[in-house]
């Protein structure tokens, strides 16, 4: 029969410790989730707010102001629309990614296996979106780069018994000079049949 020695039983308790932490790292984000619009933030108004921080002169709506009224632009701004205005998402774990999955199937790799992006001169004018993502706790934090330069990050955590996902948003788009912020929140529809 073999003893542990002191060291190696910390060793172990140190690997049982950081498996355990591993597992809970990883909650339960995949899934359909369905935009809350009474708990998250209006982004046409956050739009609005960071515009005019920037000195652009924004008409006010009273009546008849157009939902969704910021939305749209450069192709290369598409993923800011999505972040900021679907109103469903799907989230799928395909190791060593999250495919996230916008409104009329508009789909978004995140990586978390610590990739970085790089771009070749000669593949400038093929430049894609990109996203990559790490665990802090309990929460997905994602960086990503849109086509146009600039960037958004996000903070995705769980609430409510993880039946809602909360969704911090930092963007700031190339050519703007203050940042949107907004949260937005989801409510659970079910789970992704893979």
């Amino acid at each position: 029969m073999k003893i542990f020695t002191i060291n190696q039983g910390v060793v172990f308790l140190m690997i049982l410790t950081c498996s355990q932490a591993i597992a809970q790292v990883n909650p339960a984000f995949e899934g359909q989730w369905q935009f809350n619009t009474e708990l998250s933030d209006n982004t046409d108004k956050e739009v609005g707010r960071a515009l005019r921080a920037m000195g652009q002169k924004i008409s006010r709506c009273w009546l008849n102001c157009e939902k969704d009224r910021f939305r749209g632009g450069p192709e290369e701004q598409e993923l800011y629309d999505r972040l900021s205005y679907d109103k469903s998402l799907t989230i799928i774990l395909q190791e060593p990614e999250y495919l996230f999955v916008y409104d009329d199937n508009y789909r978004r790799p995140v990586f978390t296996d610590g990739r970085t992006q790089s771009i070749s001169l000669a593949g400038l004018d093929e430049v894609e979106d990109f996203s990559m993502a790490h665990w802090e706790g309990s929460t997905l934090l994602v960086e990503a780069r849109p086509r146009d330069g600039g960037f958004a990050n996000e903070a995705y955590t769980l609430s409510n018994q993880d039946s809602q996902l909360q969704v911090k948003l930092y963007i700031q788009p190339k050519g703007f000079t203050e940042p949107i912020e907004l949260t937005r929140v989801y409510d659970r529809l079910g789970t992704v049949q893979q």
